[in-house]
């Protein structure tokens, strides 16, 4: 497991929910090759309502198409290793999207279940 404590860059991918790579959705896209670039972590978000570039809304409202939501991809990994990620970033987003950086501090990170000791050491997970 890659250990992460301290200060870190979190890269913010958004993109509609419709976007793809090669017949994939583009936040799958983005994970995978996250994961195979070895980086700490990655998530997706989905989002119910936004606008971008376009000025669209585009909403999940019941009397609304609900079509094209915004997803919210997050990377986190030191800044090193996440500016190194970039052009992966930048090859894929053909069709448009916006990319953020910004510096945060990790305070916690491991698996499911484990709890941080006093002394620094991590402690099994539980179950």
């Amino acid at each position: 497991m890659t250990r992460l404590a301290g200060p870190a860059l979190r890269l913010t991918v958004l993109v509609g929910e419709n976007d793809t790579w090669r017949h994939r959705p583009l936040s799958t896209e983005i994970v995978h090759r996250a994961h195979a670039a070895g980086l700490a972590g990655a998530s997706v978000f989905h989002g119910v309502e936004g606008f971008g570039s376009s000025a669209l809304v585009h909403t999940a409202r019941l009397l609304s198409l609900g079509e094209d939501l915004p997803v919210a991809i997050l990377v986190v990994d030191t800044e090193e290793r996440v500016r190194a990620f970039l052009p992966e970033v930048e090859e894929l987003l053909t069709d448009g999207g916006l990319v953020l950086l910004d510096a945060c501090e990790v305070v916690r990170y491991g698996p499911a279940g484990a709890s941080p000791r006093p002394d620094g050491a991590e402690r099994e997970p539980r179950g």
